[in-house]
């Protein structure tokens, strides 16, 4: 009862309160350096991020199932790293952010969707 309480009082009061928010980060073929879209994505996560003070920030990097496992899990550790800095650039406190999932590659999906790194903004 308190919780809803407390929600409605949120409410009334203009908070905004929201679940997890996900963003993702597309990469070339066996690059780990953010192009301009990838830019423009992390300020918004950032920003996303300074508007919801003290919520995790979850980082999981993937890459090119076509270049082998050893080679996509170091891959991925370079593209969620990339991601990582630029956020701790962007002013996201760094331990606030997890990584998760580095390295984990599907086989089964496009090569465009394993070039990736997902950013959870809250619990996921």
């Amino acid at each position: 009862m308190r919780r809803i309480v407390l929600f409605v009082a949120l409410l009334l009061a203009g908070c905004h309160v929201a679940g997890p928010e996900h963003f993702v980060v597309f990469y070339s073929p066996l690059s780990s350096v953010l192009d301009a879209q990838g830019v423009q994505v992390i300020a918004t996560v950032a920003e996303r991020a300074r508007q919801r003070p003290g919520t995790p920030v979850v980082v999981s990097g993937y890459a090119d199932a076509e270049i082998g496992v050893a080679d996509a899990q170091k891959l991925a550790a370079k593209r969620s790293h990339a991601v990582t800095d630029a956020l701790v650039a962007d002013g996201v406190d760094p331990a606030r952010i997890a990584r998760h999932g580095v390295g984990g590659v599907d086989f089964s999906m496009d090569s465009i969707e394993t070039r990736r790194v997902e950013i959870t903004l809250g619990e996921n």
